[in-house]
């Protein structure tokens, strides 16, 4: 996951600060010096780093911080602003033409996910009750417009396409078969070069002239560092963005684009993306950002992921399961699924104030490979199985095992952890001061560990 390391390396330098009662100038100089080294292995823009590391300097030797009572928590609350304002301050939105169809340039290089993120942010909209329609102008790469179309199937979403036709031609009839057919966003996924060059540039601002865009949105592999930085730069000069996407932030990229690109450019980065799934774009919202980077957990996004993830009936049933320790095998099992669509389980751990540095937890490992078992186990029980796993004898659990391509003593933990997990449910809900009555178990958690 992107700033990992830069994560770690920051939250350290924090919980050093926790420690003092109170910080001196050459105090407030180790930690920045700190924070500086964290900041260049991460790939952001020296000057960048530079102008960071002097307005968080200019207000943490401020008399009113090293006076303080808890001047350490000062610095983390300037470190914690400096960072947000760094990647922009505030969430910026689409911006959508007051008079529909609404045009939305899709432009950047071969490799940076440019055609997959139309679809994605398609599917985003259509979600938010807008009618998209996709437009094939890459006429270049091959497949590319096979690709998009392929997308739209997928989504149930019109595709429109003249072939190989000049790209112009095809940005200006796709607005009027948008218009034609009620479509209020039209999104045009442009040819991409391995590099910048003025044929791409040229074709580009002629599709820009000829449909009057509404939004330039540019789409950056985040995991090209500093690179995505300069070609930001280079189509922010021709284009006049108004916008940046990145992509791939789910993988191991250091985070020095995320925290360089505003700065550099001026322009805000409006999506990231986060997996591969069509589902893998968000909003980017800078503070929620910062918090997350610096271990404080961003609960308002995993709210939104709960939301959007969770059926409210099915939410209900189970409530009313665990408050009468009902619940089943099968109920954990739909559990299991609706959580992985909130995306993955160590992005999701990460939002939680205080546990994002996941390696330096020490009683909870948060593997896919444990879900993965557990959900094998479960799938190779019979539907009476999995009702009353009470039932399930030792033929049964070698069975099992043998289905799920596990081991007996797997199959053994999960049932018998289940177990324990069904009697404590018992005893808060036999309780009315809701402690748990004999020796507490370690329930449901462990089943991951």
């Amino acid at each position: 996951m992107a700033f990992q390391n830069l994560s770690s390396r920051l939250q350290e330098t924090m919980r050093k600060l926790r420690g003092k009662g109170r910080l001196s100038e050459k105090d407030v100089d180790e930690i920045l010096r700190e924070i500086r080294l964290a900041l260049l292995e991460a790939d952001v823009n020296y000057k960048v780093v530079k102008d960071f590391i002097a307005h968080v300097k200019e207000r943490a030797t401020g008399h009113e911080v090293l006076s303080s009572l808890t001047p350490g928590q000062q610095v983390i609350r300037i470190v914690n602003e400096e960072l947000t304002q760094l990647m922009g301050g505030t969430q910026v939105k689409l911006t959508l033409s007051s008079r529909p169809p609404s045009v939305i340039m899709m432009v950047g290089l071969q490799g940076s996910g440019k055609t997959t993120t139309t679809g994605k942010l398609a599917r985003m909209l259509k979600a938010q009750g807008h009618r998209p329609l996709l437009v094939a102008c890459d006429i270049y790469r091959p497949a590319a417009i096979k690709q998009l179309q392929t997308l739209g199937e997928q989504l149930e979403l019109p595709v429109f396409s003249m072939g190989e036709q000049d790209p112009v031609d095809i940005s200006k009839a796709a607005y009027k078969h948008a218009q034609s057919h009620n479509n209020d966003v039209v999104l045009i996924d442009t040819a991409g070069r391995l590099h910048v060059d003025a044929e791409l540039m040229e074709e580009l601002v002629k599709i820009k002239d000829a449909v009057n865009p509404s939004e330039i949105l540019l789409v950056v592999d985040a995991m090209t560092g500093q690179d995505a930085v300069n070609v930001a730069q280079s189509f922010n000069e021709q284009l006049e963005l108004g916008g940046i996407v990145l992509t791939k932030l789910d993988g191991d990229a250091r985070g020095g684009a995320a925290l360089s690109v505003k700065a550099v450019t001026g322009k805000p980065i409006k999506y990231v993306g986060v997996s591969e799934k069509m589902d893998g774009l968000e909003p980017f919202h800078p503070d929620r950002m910062a918090s997350r980077i610096l271990g404080m957990g961003d609960m308002l996004t995993l709210i939104e992921k709960a939301v959007s993830a969770v059926d409210e009936e099915k939410a209900e049933k189970m409530a009313a399961k665990l408050k009468d320790a009902e619940f089943t095998l099968e109920d954990f099992q739909d559990q299991l699924s609706q959580m992985k669509e909130m995306g993955p389980i160590d992005q999701l751990i990460g939002m939680i104030p205080g546990m994002g540095n996941i390696k330096q937890l020490q009683n909870l490992d948060v593997d896919e490979s444990h879900f993965k078992k557990i959900e094998a186990i479960i799938q190779s029980m019979t539907p009476e199985e999995r009702r009353r796993p009470e039932i399930i004898g030792g033929s049964r659990r070698k069975r099992i095992a043998a289905g799920s391509g596990t081991r007996i003593q797997d199959v053994n933990r999960l049932l018998k952890q289940f177990s324990q997990t069904k009697q404590m449910l018992k005893q808060f809900s036999g309780n009315p001061k809701g402690k748990p009555k004999g020796r507490r178990k370690k329930g449901m958690f462990s089943l991951f560990q």
